[in-house]
Formats: structure tokens, C-alpha cells, sequence
């Protein structure tokens, strides 16, 4: 499936814009780290296009992200990614164990993460974000609250990559796409 295919599919199921942007930067760190690792920097893009795929449909932990997963197996989409896509939800039964969806898994809330952090300068822009601005929003347990902070941490320990490596490889990644996230 090429990229303007996946958007084509993402634009069929998802509507709300941010949700489209959201999706976006989990692309771009996804690829940001594919080539940190010297894997398919396509493959990993389109796990993280459509990672969220159902969520508009699905948002209900039981059933998000399984929903998408089958229909991204229906597309003919690489196993590889269906299981990346099928395991980032919350479904403690399915292995985290491969390279792809443990990076799926670390990248996804701290893109939000890092959204929030750029909205809430004066600026509004990504490009005023640094990787401290991240980790002292980090220490603020009412600022983005709803993200768990210790699955930050413990998902860039899965990848064996230090937390602040992890926020500069995330935020470049998405800085790289400032206009698009419209930050």
C-alpha cells in the first residue's frame, strides 16, 4: 500500500482533523526511527498513518485498535504492521516484543504529549519546543494529565533508548512536519 493509498484509507474512517494530525506525527517519529534502526522506513510509516485507524468507529479500549487491525489486514497491509498497529492498543495479551510495536507503543501518547507542550507556548510552533521544555512539562502532574507519565518513561526504556534521546528523536521528527500539524 503506498503512503497516498494509506491516506486515502485513514480519510475514509477518521474525519476529525486533529485525530488525522495526531496521526501524522506518530508517522514521522515512526519513520524517524525506522532510520535510527535501518528498517523500512515505509512499513514503519504506515504503521503509524494508521494506527489509530478505528478510533473515530472504536474508541472503546476493548475494541480499539483490534477493529483496525482487521481492516488493515483486509487491505493487504504487511503482517508486521497489522501486529504493530493490532498491539499499540490496550490489550495486555498481545505481545509488545518486536522492534516496530514497541516503537509504536513509545511514540504515540508522547507526540500528544509534545503537542500540548507546543500549544501551550506563546508561539503555538513546534519550533519553540526543546527536549526540557518536555521533561519539565513532564514533571507537572496537572499539565496533559490524562498521559501517564511513567509509560513514557518505561516505553523508551523498552526500546533501549534514553528518555531524553527519545524526546529529540520524537520532537525532530515532528518539527520536520510543523506545517502539516499546523504547530
Amino acid at each position: 500500500m503506498t503512503r497516498d493509498e494509506a491516506i486515502g484509507l485513514l480519510r475514509t474512517h477518521i474525519k476529525a482533523d486533529n485525530l488525522v494530525k495526531h496521526m501524522f506525527a506518530v508517522e514521522a517519529a515512526m519513520k524517524a526511527y525506522a532510520r535510527k534502526f535501518g528498517e523500512d522506513e515505509e512499513k514503519w510509516g504506515l504503521a503509524g498513518l494508521l494506527h489509530d485507524v478505528d478510533y473515530e468507529k472504536h474508541p472503546d479500549a476493548a475494541e480499539h485498535s483490534l477493529r483496525g487491525a482487521e481492516w488493515l489486514e483486509a487491505a493487504g497491509l504487511p503482517a508486521e504492521v497489522v501486529h504493530a498497529v493490532r498491539a499499540h492498543g490496550v490489550h495486555p495479551e498481545l505481545p509488545r516484543e518486536d522492534r516496530m510495536t514497541r516503537t509504536l507503543c513509545a511514540v504515540d501518547e508522547l507526540t500528544g504529549f509534545i503537542v500540548a507542550v507546543a500549544l501551550v507556548r506563546p508561539s503555538k510552533k513546534l519550533a519553540d519546543v526543546e527536549v526540557k521544555s518536555v521533561t519539565k512539562k513532564m514533571k507537572d502532574k496537572a499539565f496533559a494529565a490524562a498521559i501517564n507519565r511513567g509509560e513514557l518513561v518505561k516505553t523508551a526504556d523498552d526500546l533501549g533508548v534514553p528518555f531524553n534521546d527519545h524526546v529529540a528523536i520524537v520532537l525532530d521528527a515532528m518539527k520536520g512536519i510543523a506545517g502539516e500539524l499546523g504547530l
